[in-house]
């Protein structure tokens, strides 16, 4: 695309991440598992929840008779009742059936809300990803796709941005119509609020803006190719010898 820089590629992708989250979409409903991750390497120190270093998600799956529906991911800052109690707010519709663990914080997060059912892995002898399937296959999935595609170099700071192009990708993995998909992320584009690269610098971690190049760009020399042709379109074609005919 004879784009100037990585900054410019990557503002241009954070722009179409900005928009991949319609405004007043639908929550998920009937029986929705529900869960946390952490994205990131080992650290030393308190495992578990008490984890420091990494970033905390959310997850929410809906079970849609046998299959597994729509997926809602998103940061949170703890696994507090009040942190997960605003997650199945934003993401769950009331009066759903929340499937969890057997973590302490759900039956307030939950509480005259939503039917909840929480099931201890502990103690109930089996795998999280049997007693969670869905939301367990969702971590997974979003991890090999941070770690191949994203090369892992996702920064906390920017960590819901690529979790809501993971999201928009995953949703719409069935639909038939690409090109509709397309037209309607750049209907969302035009819709959204302007962002700037300063608005999405990280404060103390991103290198300086590179200093502007005086006189005419030129090209790299990677890059100094001309314009490449296709050689074999320029070849004169052997004359055809004319078909014989065989007399019937």
């Amino acid at each position: 695309m004879e784009l100037g820089s990585i900054q410019t590629a990557w503002m241009v992708l954070h722009r179409y991440r900005s928009v991949m989250v319609r405004p007043g979409r639908e929550r998920l409903r009937g029986d929705v598992e529900v869960d946390e991750s952490f994205i990131g390497g080992p650290e030393p120190g308190v495992r578990g929840r008490g984890a420091l270093g990494k970033v905390l998600i959310a997850g929410a799956v809906e079970r849609d008779h046998g299959h597994f529906g729509r997926v809602r991911l998103s940061v949170i800052d703890d696994a507090s009742a009040v942190s997960l109690a605003a997650f199945l707010d934003a993401n769950v519709e009331p009066g759903s059936h929340v499937i969890t663990d057997g973590w302490s914080a759900y039956p307030s997060a939950t509480r005259d809300r939503y039917e909840h059912t929480g099931t201890s892995v502990s103690t109930s002898g089996l795998p999280a990803h049997e007693v969670l399937p869905g939301v367990h296959r969702t971590f997974s999935l979003v991890k090999r796709w941070l770690l191949g595609t994203m090369q892992g170099s996702v920064s906390p700071e920017h960590m819901q941005a690529y979790l809501d192009e993971w999201v928009f990708r995953f949703n719409r993995h069935n639909a038939r119509s690409r090109g509709l998909l397309f037209h309607t992320l750049l209907q969302q584009a035009v819709e959204g609020q302007p962002m700037t690269y300063n608005s999405m610098r990280k404060t103390g971690r991103t290198r300086p803006r590179p200093r502007p190049i005086q006189g005419v760009r030129g090209t790299p020399r990677s890059l100094d190719v001309g314009r490449p042709e296709l050689p074999w379109r320029n070849q004169e074609s052997p004359p055809r010898e004319p078909k014989s005919r065989v007399p019937t």
